[in-house]
Parts: structure tokens; sequence; C-alpha cells
């Protein structure tokens, strides 16, 4: 087995500089985890969050996934001035930018690291954490449901 590019570690602390939260359109998927966690944040049903704070978005692989509502300037429906739910958001917010599609390869890490200010700097983040991470996505897949056929 090859030893992935980030077998050393790779670095990074937030700057809580919130790019990776508003300007441009995105996906904050959530996993039934996410769902109870926000829904308790915010003290509503998971009916009454859905309703209030996410959307289904249609992806090409027939699926829609749950994911968080933007702002009509694309900023995540949790952004004021920072992270309203901060201490509640989902895994995908809080295992950034530990994903599979950033750490599969070298090239995909430091694309991103051309928008985020705090990758490749600070904190060195060792493989085990990162392989945590990853495993932990694969235990918490996220809300989908298959398209309907009469859309």
């Amino acid at each position: 087995m090859i030893d992935p590019f980030y077998k050393d570690g790779l670095r990074f602390s937030c700057e809580r500089c919130s790019s990776c939260c508003r300007h441009d359109p995105g996906y904050v998927n959530l996993s039934e985890q996410d769902l109870e966690k926000l829904a308790k944040w915010a003290n509503l049903d998971q009916e009454a969050f859905i309703a209030r704070y996410c959307r289904w978005a249609e992806k090409a692989d027939e699926w829609e996934y749950l994911c968080l509502n933007e702002k009509p300037n694309y900023d995540c429906i949790m952004w004021d001035g920072g992270c309203i739910a901060y201490d509640a958001r989902p895994l995908q917010c809080s295992s950034y930018p530990f994903w599979l599609s950033l750490v599969t390869d070298e090239d995909w890490w430091e694309a991103a690291a051309r928008d985020c200010p705090g990758m490749n700097k600070g904190i060195l983040h060792d493989r085990e954490e990162i392989d945590r991470h990853l495993t932990r996505r694969r235990a918490e897949p996220y809300i989908r449901r298959k398209v309907s056929e009469e859309k």
C-alpha cells in the first residue's frame, strides 16, 4: 500500500477568515448526527430545523442531499459575523480541510491552500488525526433521498 502524501502530517490552523463560509455558492451537507446537534442548538425539533435552515440539493448522482441554506449573497445561513452555531457546526465544517477530496491528492490540497490562509501553516496534524477525520466522515453519511421522477 502506498502512503498518502500526508504521511508526515499537514499543517493547518484556522484563521477564522470565514472564506470557506461566505461569498461563494456551495453545499454544507448534513449527516443525521449533524442534524441532531444543530436542531438541539436551535432548540427546534428536526422537522422545524429543516424547514428553517435547510434545503434539498440535487446532485449529479440522482440523489438530493440535505444541506444548510445559503443567504442570497451565498453566505452560509449560520454565518453572522462568524458562525453562530460554531460549537454545533457540522462535521463538514469542523473537519475542514481534512476532507477526502482534498487529502487524496497533493495537487487538490495545494489548490485549496491558495484560497485558505490557514493551510500549510500553524499546527501540524499527524496522519492518525487526519485518518480519524476521514473515518468519522465515512461513519456519518450524509442525509439523502432519491430524486423524484415526478419533478
